[in-house]
């Protein structure tokens, strides 16, 4: 009895799972990277904000968190470098050494769903008809899987606090018919984005909202939405880290 007794319990240790090895946040340097330039600030809200003023406090906001969970080699695309054009940040994001990178955007929609409006004495073009988040990877990165397993953890961290995302990305008209690559999580496919590509590691592209509807350009540009998105980042970079 006893020999069948330590044959099964050792029977039971062989076939248990090793335990996880923790995740070395100060080795797992992640890059956070500001979309667009003052040169070329992207998308205009509602309000008459560009884009690049909402990617540069949130990615603030995320860089901050990402510290404060302990990811020591944090670090947001050099000012030099974000004023370039996406085509030669390529050089500097290659060289970062990251093992994931985050780049950051707001939203627009297509001209043909733009009205106008009148806001502090000025007419600013707006569109209510779409609101939510989407995630952006390409297959022709450096790491496809990764690129995908991150952007899903981070789909589901968002979605988790109730945000929507937006499909409207995917309509088969001009300057839109994306590849929604998983449907249930607001994940699309661009192969074209060359700073995605240039990621020596897992890279995702995240549309943290669409700033010309008005509504959601007041969320997105509180301290409070910004913190919850980064704390979202955050959770996901972890589990992420952990898995890797």
């Amino acid at each position: 009895m006893r020999r069948r007794w330590f044959l099964i319990c050792a029977a039971t240790l062989t076939l248990a799972p090793a335990s996880a090895v923790a995740c070395d946040k100060a080795d797992f340097p992640v890059l956070v990277d500001v979309g667009h330039s003052p040169a070329a600030p992207g998308a205009i809200s509602a309000r008459g904000k560009t884009e690049y003023a909402f990617n540069v406090a949130l990615a603030a906001a995320v860089q901050r968190e990402l510290k404060s969970r302990g990811y020591a080699g944090t670090a947001g695309l050099g000012a030099r470098a974000a004023a370039q054009r996406a085509s030669r940040r390529s050089g500097p994001i290659r060289a970062s050494g990251a093992k994931l990178m985050i780049s950051i955007h707001h939203d627009s929609a297509q001209p043909r769903y733009f009205e106008t409006w009148t806001y502090q004495g000025r007419e600013h073009g707006y569109s209510d008809r779409f609101k939510g988040w989407s995630l952006h990877v390409s297959q022709s990165a450096a790491d496809p899987a990764g690129s995908l397993r991150f952007a899903r953890l981070l789909a589901d961290r968002l979605k988790a606090r109730g945000w929507p995302f937006t499909r409207h990305h995917a309509e088969p008209i001009p300057g839109e018919g994306r590849a929604l690559i998983d449907p249930s999580r607001g994940i699309y496919r661009r192969d074209d984005l060359a700073v995605l590509r240039s990621s020596p590691g897992p890279a995702a592209l995240l549309e943290a909202g669409v700033i010309v509807n008005r509504d959601e350009e007041l969320a997105l540009d509180s301290d409070a939405r910004r913190a919850a998105i980064a704390e979202a980042v955050g959770e996901a970079v972890d589990r992420f880290c952990e898995e890797s």
